[in-house]
């Protein structure tokens, strides 16, 4: 088959679409500052577009599957699917009345992420190569260190992350203020002074509580304070930003491009974060990538690994991924293709569209 016949629309039609939401509980219990879970719920789908099947997903609630299969996939059905910023934007016309931030376009992630992928796997081609690789390695960071977990339980996750070649790794906070101190203490005699330590309050902290905590942090040289107030509070991002001894980090919240552009206009974060799982999959992800490179800002990519590893490897503002302990699980198990870190960072494979595919019956008895 030629080139011409691969892109014709007639051979690109999308034809199918299932979705399924599957609730996985965690290993343990696990809370951040303003939150607490015991399971994750994974919304995937695939699309069936020119003889192929793409695969894409979100984490969000089952919500999210019943916005793709009742309004969204009617929009797409036989409509050609290597056409994907047009279906995006048809998509985010269907939610005109419904609203797309939020589990709108948490919704609208997961499917154009499907169709990336699909289109990838007519080309024959990594997905990266159809995005533009700046690179094939992506440093990661070891994300974990839950406000639930006890002492034991924290130096041991951060400590083996360091061990295993990690060159930074996070932990939460907030939660008790007044044992935060002992806990990023403890983090740090767990993993050595060589490995960079983040932390992240989940915007838990108001703006001199977190300027008081900044200060304590910065004795055991955190170099990363992520969300210390809330995201919603650009001012007080801005103060932190120039206060604190450490880079300010936000922007996992964000749904859409001006949400990124009211971020970065307010000079509120030194690294801006970006989740192609809630701003739009693919075609938002890489939009908000393209902001940062314009900013000349730092762009840091949350949770979801598997689908962020071709993204920020394509991304020029990129500097590292998060390898969110909760979702690298939850991929490991269920994602055939699941890149494990090495020596610090993950590397590409090459395998083509997104590079994993769900294995379906080991996810079945977590289906809803």
């Amino acid at each position: 088959m030629g080139s011409a016949d691969i892109l014709h629309p007639s051979q690109a039609s999308i034809s199918r679409i299932d979705v399924a939401a599957y609730r996985i509980p965690t290993d343990a219990p696990e809370s951040d500052g303003t939150f607490e879970w015991h399971a994750t719920t994974l919304v995937a789908v695939h699309v069936e577009c020119g003889g192929v099947r793409g695969f894409g997903y979100t984490y969000g609630e089952r919500a999210t599957a019943s916005m793709i299969q009742h309004t969204l996939a009617p929009v797409l059905e036989g409509t050609d699917g290597l056409q994907s910023r047009a279906r995006w934007h048809d998509m985010a016309a269907a939610l005109r009345n419904a609203g797309r931030p939020g589990v709108g376009t948490m919704a609208i992630a997961a499917l154009d992420s499907a169709l990336w992928d699909a289109k990838a796997k007519l080309l024959g081609a990594p997905l990266v190569t159809l995005l533009g690789a700046a690179r094939d390695a992506i440093p990661a960071y070891g994300s974990g260190g839950f406000t639930s977990y006890p002492l034991e339980r924290l130096e041991e996750q951060l400590g083996g992350w360091a061990t295993s070649g990690m060159p930074f790794v996070k932990m939460k906070v907030g939660r008790e203020p007044e044992l935060d101190a002992v806990r990023v203490r403890a983090a740090r005699r767990a993993i050595g002074e060589q490995v960079e330590l983040f932390v992240d309050a989940n915007g838990a902290y108001g703006r001199k509580q977190a300027l008081d905590q900044a200060g304590a942090f910065a004795v055991h040289g955190v170099r990363w304070f992520e969300e210390p107030v809330s995201s919603d509070d650009l001012e007080g991002l801005r103060f932190l930003r120039e206060k604190a001894p450490m880079d300010i980090a936000a922007g996992e919240y964000g749904y859409d491009l001006p949400y990124f552009r009211r971020m970065l206009d307010a000079g509120s974060v030194d690294v801006l974060q970006a989740d192609a799982t809630r701003c739009g999959g693919v075609t938002g992800f890489m939009e908000a990538a393209a902001l940062c490179a314009a900013h000349g800002m730092p762009l840091s990519s949350h949770c979801a690994p598997s689908l962020h590893l071709p993204l920020m490897c394509a991304a020029r503002a990129g500097i590292h991924l998060e390898y969110f302990h909760d979702h690298a699980r939850i991929e490991a198990m269920l994602f055939d293709g699941a890149v494990q870190p090495q020596r610090g960072s993950l590397r590409l494979q090459n395998r083509p569209g997104l590079g994993v595919e769900l294995k379906a019956r080991d996810a079945e008895r977590f289906r809803l």
